[in-house]
């Protein structure tokens, strides 16, 4: 059976990507699809601190997914109030996750996504993992709950420390 398998993004996949954004499934949940760009377009310089994967099953992309230092991601995003200040570098990560084929949702494509992030940021030594989805988006919130995501307020966490590999 095909595994979904997530591998760098390249320059190639920015067309896609672009594509992706303005989809309306995607649009919905993922405004300002210029400042992802921009983000993806810089991930060598200003934004070198997110860390992108094209998601490809049977070698077809299907998806996108980031994860990140929030550390690192202060002086860009705003969290909700438990995690405004993070004094502390590789203590909480924070992902983004979207299926871009609509052929592809409503497979669990998402939740395997999330799972193998996770894999991921255990193996970093993170601690904490924070995500604030659009309180309406039931699929996204399914998949990180699926995934062991704790409700707070406006977003999710997760705190890996507990959990085991």
């Amino acid at each position: 059976m095909a595994e979904l398998v997530l591998r760098p993004l390249c320059d190639n996949d920015i067309p896609l990507m672009e594509r992706w954004l303005y989809t309306p499934h995607v649009a919905k949940w993922y405004r300002h699809p210029d400042h992802w760009l921009n983000e993806l377009r810089e991930r060598h310089g200003e934004f070198s601190f997110l860390i992108h994967f094209i998601a490809e099953y049977e070698d077809v992309p299907i998806g996108f997914c980031q994860y990140y230092d929030c550390y690192y991601a202060q002086q860009h995003e705003v969290w909700n109030d438990q995690w405004r200040v993070v004094d502390k570098q590789g203590k909480i990560f924070s992902i983004d996750y979207l299926i871009g084929e609509p052929d592809y949702l409503r497979r669990g494509f998402g939740k395997e996504m999330i799972a193998r992030m996770l894999i991921m940021l255990r193996n970093a030594r993170a601690k904490t993992v924070i995500v604030e989805p659009e309180r309406d988006n039931t699929a996204s919130n399914r998949a990180l709950e699926a995934n062991g995501f704790i409700r707070n307020g406006a977003g999710y966490y997760l705190e890996l420390r507990d959990r085991a590999l």
